[in-house]
């Protein structure tokens, strides 16, 4: 297939360097890229064709819905934007999603029928990342990740077919999909068990001082809280736009009864240097964050650090997060529990690392002119490296790496090897690699 005959095949556009458009074509959420094409699918025989063309030409294919990821600025390949293909249904429980919808407005469609999805704490963000590598979100001790929600796919295989895929249906695809990213072909519909929700309560605690023992209480206060209650503890630089300077405790409970969520955090809320900042019951789609758009002439800066998954949030852990954020007044480290249906699903039973975990761990200096030289650079590498000791696994959708490498720190060796024999199957010829790259097995 030639670029003018997919253009012939496509309802929608198919967009080059050489027509009028292509900057906006080619900007996405977290940047500015340089495929070689980018095709604007209206259906999903739109996708069919960008894959086959992909594949003919031996084309790399970078999915788009929320436009989120860093691979979006890797240079090359076919960028399939699958905004167009957004629809959001629900039929009691079952919510089938579109791969190009975003959670905000998955999120408000679901608040009208009484119903949420526990998915990520970000409005913009699309469902499809987001969903294929997991999905840590502000419901996940109550629901699980966002995978463990999912309960079918459609999706366009490398070959250009549509399979329908599920427990019951190309099982091992089905299984591959709920966390190993999108090594696999190109989700155009999510289908999700959704849960009775009538709201929740939202509390912000600001925090002074040192940190180390309210996270503690923290720790100890989530080892016995029902599973209704999710909590984040943040502190970041005034030069993150997303979240107010400093640290803070936001918590989310399942329900709108505000009387229980202050009673369980009331050992946060007691102590020294903690401030109720809100607590209040709020609709679902309410309390997500929306982030702007990143500005191509002010890229983002780097980032030194990671993510991992911690079985224990003990002292160490604690005393290294904290010391990190006080050694680099330009970083950032955030701490998300864990547990409760998170860790109900077998570890066998999504390729997913860590179900033992109880904390989600992230730590990172931002790489600013000045800020850093060579010899801070590898003082925040050192300290991470300490950390990430301590933790089971990595969350790629939390890494802005792009490094092919990186892949192996997200999985056991057990699980690489599932995957990548998934892969061979599905993908010989890895055209999905514009993601943390499972390479296929090689042939026995």
């Amino acid at each position: 297939m030639t670029l003018e005959q997919l253009r012939t095949e496509v309802s929608g556009a198919v967009i080059t360097a050489n027509d009028p458009g292509w900057d906006d074509a080619r900007r996405f959420h977290a940047g500015i890229g340089e495929p070689t094409m980018v095709v604007r699918a209206s259906s999903v025989d739109d996708v069919r064709a960008a894959v086959r063309l992909a594949r003919a030409e031996r084309l790399p294919v970078m999915v788009r819905s929320g436009g989120h990821s860093v691979w979006g600025g890797v240079p090359g390949g076919v960028t399939v934007d699958l905004s167009a293909l957004s629809s959001i249904t629900v039929e009691a429980d079952l919510v089938r999603v579109g791969g190009g919808a975003t959670w905000g407005a998955v999120a408000a469609e679901l608040t009208n029928h009484g119903l949420a999805i526990s998915s990520g704490d970000t409005s913009s963000v699309g469902v499809g990342g987001l969903t294929l590598g997991g999905g840590i979100g502000l419901m996940v001790r109550e629901w699980g990740l966002a995978v463990d929600q999912l309960v079918g796919a459609q999706l366009v295989t490398a070959g250009g077919d549509v399979v329908e895929v599920s427990a019951s249906s190309h099982p091992d695809l089905f299984w591959a999909l709920r966390g190993g990213g999108g090594n696999f072909g190109v989700v155009t519909r999510f289908d999700f068990r959704a849960h009775p929700l009538d709201g929740v309560v939202f509390t912000t605690l600001a925090l002074e001082g040192d940190s180390r023992p309210v996270i503690r209480v923290l720790r100890d206060v989530l080892a016995d809280a029902p599973r209704g209650l999710t909590v984040t503890f943040a502190d970041v630089p005034a030069m993150d736009p997303n979240a107010p300077a400093g640290a803070s405790i936001q918590a989310v409970w399942v329900g709108r009864d505000v009387d229980a969520a202050r009673a369980v955090l009331a050992p946060l809320i007691e102590l020294d240097g903690v401030t109720v900042a809100e607590l209040e019951a709020r609709d679902y789609p309410d309390i997500l964050m929306d982030t702007p758009a990143a500005e191509p002439d002010q890229p983002m800066p780097g980032f030194v650090g990671g993510n991992t998954l911690l079985r224990l949030l003990d002292d160490e852990a604690i005393d290294k997060l904290v010391a990190f954020r006080e050694a680099n007044p330009a970083s950032v480290v955030l701490l998300r529990s864990l547990g409760g249906a998170y860790g109900d699903v077998a570890q066998v039973d999504t390729p997913f690392p860590a179900r033992d975990a109880t904390w989600f761990a992230m730590a990172g200096a931002f790489d600013v002119p000045g800020m850093l030289d060579d010899a801070g650079r590898a003082a925040a590498q050192e300290a991470w490296d300490a950390i990430e000791s301590l933790g089971h696994g990595s969350y790629g959708n939390f890494s802005v790496s792009t490094d092919p490498e990186w892949v192996a720190r997200m999985y056991s060796p057990e699980t690489m090897a599932r995957l990548a024999a998934i892969k061979r199957e599905w993908d010989p010829q890895n055209i999905f690699c514009r993601t943390h790259n499972v390479v296929p097995a090689a042939a026995a």
